[in-house]
């Protein structure tokens, strides 16, 4: 039976529809819920004719006891709504306690039945919900959505198909998309007759906002009945073409957030300040894409201002002191976070912060700007200048850049050779849970089988549509959901095998496209190669990839996989997660099907599939925690082993997509063997260039001399420090001689030496002997000095030399000092 629905213009918003972020704030707009007017035909009818139109076909129950309970609490409800003021039954509800209920609530009930036991009649509570079910079906009354939606009711769907729209309902019930489970088929059907029920009409009357209205109010555990009931309608052809493709994921997507919109997230006290920011970020907005935009927005405004704010209540001036910018400084150096223990409980650890550097930079940019700006406009920047907190020597990144490059140089080498390992366990796990599922599908109801060594029990019904399960219950009786398990480990093994051939990004992976495959004919030969057409991403610059064997036999299977019934590939829209927009529908090939419509894979999933297959290997890294990957650990990989294998660096350039070869070569991580490779390698290419006699075989004769040039070399003082191959060019006058070297241990000797020098001299003064005194003279003045020399290297070695560093103790000094107990500067 159709009903007369008033026609009135649409009513606002309700504020209870809070669909947060500009895209889903227009989306709610452009698409408003049905008004729910106070007074229509039906409403408005006298009590006896409504208890007439309910004993007419369609409204009349089959089973003559239904009806009889049905009229009974029909009675019972009419006498109560007609204690309260209204002119129509609508108004009377609305005034009644029921108005603010749920349809589950015993609030209304009890109320109800405190007045039929007032006027002497004995209630019967599963009477009052009949009864309600009847007044609903005729449309009579229209609860609000939070009254009648998520009931428990198993009625309320078949009576309202039966009595309001049965057509619509077959029309529902015969589309391509009914091929779902019967429960999630009889939930969508549900959300129908609720949306019905409360909104009035039949189903080709529903409008997005409907949908739109109860994906807003139901909890997130139960939107996926909305989401399903929302695609139905939609393929159906019941929406406009501007309609959205899918309710999926809206309430976590808020759209791109205008600047004051980004910076209001973080409640800053200064509005002077507020201002400031918001009208940098809007200068900067047409050079900046959305991403970026709003990593700024979060380093003025929450990073750089808020924790001012925090720390310094009532500051209000970009012009910072020393004593401020240095405690942001250091505050910013760290952060704190909270760990997962071993025992399972969480630990707030401080740890460097690494973004440090990049958040001083976007400061120190902010400023220098304002500054800039205020020399073309003044009146509009002047007000803010300032001078810079930040010199250039903070946003120095080379000890940064170094600190990244090593660990990224070291999570590849410790990647690289774990790759084969997971591999062959990505492929070992696909066979097997493949295995699993067929299994269970050859498997009766209720029977068991055995696989692998495991035995499973089939359940012995099933809710599907094809009748078969996708789960079993193994030796020990926990529900292994067999069906996931195989399509985890299928997209796992296809986002490996895809990532470690081509190098591409995760988010060039998820768009990869039936249309991204094509060939090229060589205008040489003829011959028609596939090439791999990648989609722009970060740089926005389109490339072209070779498809190997390998990679074409990937392609395949993903694309059999994901073909539908017709042969071709679902085109489906995906949702741009950094920028916050929708892509066009695309045939994407990372898809799965989701109840009634198909899905792009999310990044999450391909990484939680990755790390899932990899938690079979057992392999752990230098900490001994679990090995993880991240999908771009397999770009890292591809392009350092392509220029180890004798990949030209500007060739993996242009494969990776990198704008400059730096970049390229900053992901090659150079192993410590192939530097000693590439220095034998130059020893080679040298010794090509030298004579050949300069490397000749050494003869013994030879050997034996150049041995017995060190045995030359020993002296009673020390060692003789003179070049090889060459005499002594002093007469073996030792202690005169300039590159004797005298050892320590010799000192005595050396004393005894200068002591016997100046005795000679005496007797030789004493003598007359006038021609020896000079010699002796001499040999006298070149001992003192090595003796002098000899005591100061002593001295060196025993002395410590202060550079100036502040010593242990002098820092526990000042540290410990108490800053109250301090005078007054």
């Amino acid at each position: 039976m159709t009903t007369t629905v008033a026609h009135i213009a649409p009513s606002p918003v309700p504020p209870s529809l809070s669909l947060a972020g500009s895209e889903a704030s227009a989306l709610i707009t452009r698409f408003p819920p049905r008004a729910r007017p106070s007074e229509w035909p039906a409403t408005s009818a006298s009590h006896g004719q409504v208890l007439h139109r309910l004993q007419q076909q369609p409204l009349r129950a089959e089973h003559r006891p239904t009806q009889v309970a049905r009229m009974v609490g029909v009675r019972l409800l009419l006498g109560w709504l007609e204690t309260f003021p209204g002119d129509t039954w609508q108004q009377r509800w609305q005034a009644s306690p029921a108005h603010a209920q749920h349809v589950m609530s015993a609030g209304w009930k009890d109320a109800l039945a405190d007045w039929a036991r007032s006027i002497g009649r004995r209630p019967r509570r599963e009477g009052f919900s009949a009864g309600l079910l009847a007044l609903i079906c005729a449309d009579v009354i229209r609860p609000d959505p939070v009254f009648i939606m998520g009931g428990q009711s198993r009625y309320l769907r078949p009576a309202m198909e039966a009595s309001r729209d049965p057509e619509g309902f077959a029309r529902l019930k015969a589309s391509p998309l009914a091929g779902i489970s019967t429960t999630d088929e009889s939930a969508a059907l549900k959300v129908v007759a609720e949306i019905m029920a409360s909104q009035g009409g039949t189903l080709g009357d529903i409008v997005v906002g409907d949908l739109l209205l109860w994906f807003e109010k139901n909890p997130s555990a139960s939107s996926k009945r909305i989401i399903l009931a929302y695609t139905w309608l939609r393929e159906l052809g019941l929406f406009p073409a501007d309609a959205p493709p899918t309710l999926y994921r809206i309430a976590h997507r808020t759209g791109q957030l205008q600047p004051a919109e980004l910076v209001d997230r973080y409640q800053l006290q200064s509005q002077p300040i507020r201002d400031a920011i918001v009208s940098y970020l809007l200068e900067r907005a047409p050079a900046l894409d959305y991403t970026s935009m709003k990593s700024l927005s979060i380093t003025l405004a929450l990073r750089f201002w808020g924790d001012l704010e925090r720390h310094h209540p009532g500051i209000d001036s970009l012009h910072l002191s020393a004593e401020v910018s240095t405690a942001w400084k250091t505050r910013l150096a760290t952060k704190v976070v909270r760990k997962r223990q071993p025992d399972g409980s969480y630990k707030e650890i401080t740890e460097p912060r690494r973004s440090a550097i990049a958040i001083k930079t976007q400061v120190r940019a902010f400023y220098l700007d304002l500054a800039q700006w205020a020399l073309e406009e003044p009146d509009r920047w002047a007000a803010w200048v300032a001078p810079c907190p930040i010199s250039e020597t903070d946003c120095s990144t080379k000890k940064a850049e170094r600190q990244l490059k090593s660990r990224m140089d070291q999570r590849t080498r410790e990647r690289l050779p774990a790759l084969p390992t997971l591999i062959k366990a990505a492929d070992r796990r696909l066979k097997e849970t493949r295995a699993r599922l067929d299994a269970l599908n050859k498997t009766p109801l209720g029977a068991t089988f055995t696989i692998m060594g495991e035995t499973f029990t089939v359940p012995r019904t099933s809710k599907r549509a094809d009748g078969r399960p996708t789960r079993a219950r193994d030796s020990q009786g926990t529900r292994r959901q067999l069906g996931a398990e195989e399509k985890q480990a299928f997209w796992a093994w296809a986002a490996i095998e895809i990532l470690r051939h081509t190098g591409i990004r995760i988010e060039e992976l998820q768009e990869l496209g039936h249309h991204s495959i094509i060939s090229y004919t060589l205008p040489t030969t003829g011959q028609v190669v596939p090439l791999l057409q990648i989609a722009p991403s970060k740089t926005d610059q389109e490339r072209l990839l070779l498809v190997t064997p390998e990679l074409a036999d990937v392609l395949s299977r993903v694309i059999s996989r994901v073909r539908g019934s017709d042969g071709k590939v679902p085109v489906i829209p995906s949702y741009d997660e950094h920028e916050r927009v929708w892509n066009p529908p695309m045939p994407l090939l990372f898809q799965e099907h989701s109840g009634v419509e198909c899905r792009p894979l999310s990044a999450h999933s391909i990484r939680e599939a990755i790390n899932q297959t990899l938690a079979t290997t057992g392999l752990v890294d230098g900490t001994g925690q679990p090995l993880t990957f991240q999908p771009h650990d397999f770009r890292r990989i591809f392009i350092t082993d392509s220029i180890l294998n004798g990949l030209p660096p500007h060739i993996a350039q242009v494969i990776a997509g990198h704008e400059h070869i730096g970049t390229t070569m900053g992901y090659a991580a150079i192993y410590p063997a192939d530097a000693i490779e590439a220095h034998r390698a130059f020893i080679a290419r040298r010794r090509a260039l030298r004579p050949l006699e300069e490397y000749r075989t050494v003869t013994p004769e030879e050997w034996d001399e150049f041995l017995g040039h060190f045995e030359r070399r020993k002296l009673a003082l020390g060692e003789c420090g003179r070049a090889y191959g060459t005499d002594c060019a002093h007469e073996h006058a030792c202690v005169r001689c300039p590159v004797l070297i005298v050892d320590a241990t010799e000192r005595p000797r050396l004393v005894e030496i200068r002591d016997n020098l100046q005795a000679r001299i005496k007797e030789a003064e004493r003598e007359g002997w006038l021609g020896e005194i000079e010699g002796l003279q001499s040999s006298l003045t070149h001992a003192e000095e090595k003796l002098a020399q000899l005591d100061a290297q002593i001295t060196r070695k025993q002395d410590a030399v202060d550079l100036g560093i502040p010593t242990f103790r002098e820092i526990v000094a000042r540290t410990t000092t108490d800053a109250t107990q301090q005078e007054p500067s």
